[in-house]
């Protein structure tokens, strides 16, 4: 994505624990709260920036061609949620995906690296 993002309002990447939190914030996915070891998922509120939610889903619907082809752990994801889940569902879903790996390279100091499937 080559689009100037502006940072979230929240500028501290050690205020969320895991990556499916800054997603949830993000309005990407239900927040989750465990209560008694069962997990309970709450609405999905759209609290976070929307220009970022936005360039992030157009971001998963323009990689997903690419991706569905690659032989990555990722494009293996892909392939088996399109198999069952529509292509709306799936974009949302892997715009989530890219949301954590993101929240995770930046809070690490990472950088990406697409693992091939081992055959």
């Amino acid at each position: 994505m080559a689009a100037p993002i502006p940072p979230p309002k929240s500028t501290s990447l050690t205020d969320v624990t895991r990556g499916r939190d800054r997603a949830a914030w993000l309005g990407l996915v239900p927040r989750q709260a465990t209560t008694g070891g069962r997990p309970k998922l709450a609405g999905i509120t759209k609290r976070g920036s929307k220009y970022l939610r936005k360039m992030l889903i157009q971001g998963a619907r323009s990689a997903m061609p690419t991706l569905r082809q690659s032989e990555t752990q990722l494009g293996q994801w892909l392939r088996g949620l399109l198999a069952k889940a529509h292509t709306n569902t799936a974009v949302v879903a892997l715009a989530a995906k890219m949301a954590q790996i993101v929240w995770a390279l930046l809070r690490h100091g990472r950088v990406y690296q697409a693992a091939a499937i081992a055959a």
